[in-house]
């Protein structure tokens, strides 16, 4: 009964809490809509700024459903091994042109005997997360390191960081402290990062501070060799 009614508490928040982002691009949307009938307008810059609101809507959407999935037990995220080396690069390859953008340079360190225990997929959305998140908030001038070793992935940035009373609550659903709030970010990045790790029996946590960059470091279980 206890946990029928925490589950339902969760659930009625996660629903207010994606109503509440959702509000924010469809009223500049709007706004954009309403803007396009006045005399004089740019409407090719108007074409551009409601692509990126339907965008950024469609990526919360995303985001939403990969939970949702992962928590309906629908995919399973521990299955196997996979090598993080050449998972790493191609998250790195991936997403070199938006680092560039950014002026965020994105570094790998990994041997490629390392394994992690998690499907290929699942380490691609986690790594994928972390990088997004470098890119947008460590800052100009930046570089991100994904390193793997036994049990352990790391993105850690050399970047602007955050304030240490913030660390705790980077995993939190729809969390984004001041200086993210004007980022398109959904706020969803570093929860699935969280549920993914979690699922597979580790954990994750933060490190940093103002100046001293930000480090994400997911634990996991190590598979002990045989005799």
């Amino acid at each position: 009964m206890e946990d029928a009614r925490a589950y339902e508490e969760l659930r009625v928040g996660f629903t207010a809490a994606v109503s509440h982002e959702l509000r924010t691009p469809l009223a500049r949307l709007l706004a954009l809509l309403e803007t396009a009938s006045l005399p004089d307008v740019d409407r090719d810059q108007l074409l551009l700024d409601a692509r990126e609101q339907v965008e950024q809507m469609t990526e919360l959407v995303d985001d939403v459903l990969f939970l949702s999935e992962l928590e309906s037990g629908r995919e399973v995220v521990a299955l196997g091994r996979t090598p993080a080396l050449a998972v790493l690069q191609d998250v790195r390859d991936r997403f070199v042109e938006s680092a560039e953008r950014a002026d965020v340079a994105i570094a790998v360190d990994s041997e490629p005997t390392v394994e992690l225990p998690l499907r290929r997929r699942m380490l691609d959305v986690v790594v994928e997360n972390l990088v997004e998140n470098a890119i947008r908030y460590a800052g100009p001038g930046s570089t991100v390191t994904l390193s793997a070793r036994p049990g352990v992935l790391e993105a850690a940035d050399d970047g602007r960081g955050v304030s240490e009373d913030e660390l705790p609550r980077l995993f939190e659903r729809f969390y984004r402290g001041d200086r993210a709030r004007a980022s398109r970010g959904t706020g969803l990045g570093l929860a699935i990062v969280k549920h993914v790790v979690v699922s597979a029996g580790g954990e994750v946590e933060a490190a940093g501070g103002p100046g001293r960059g930000l480090q994400i470091r997911c634990h996991f279980p190590v598979s002990e060799s045989p005799a």
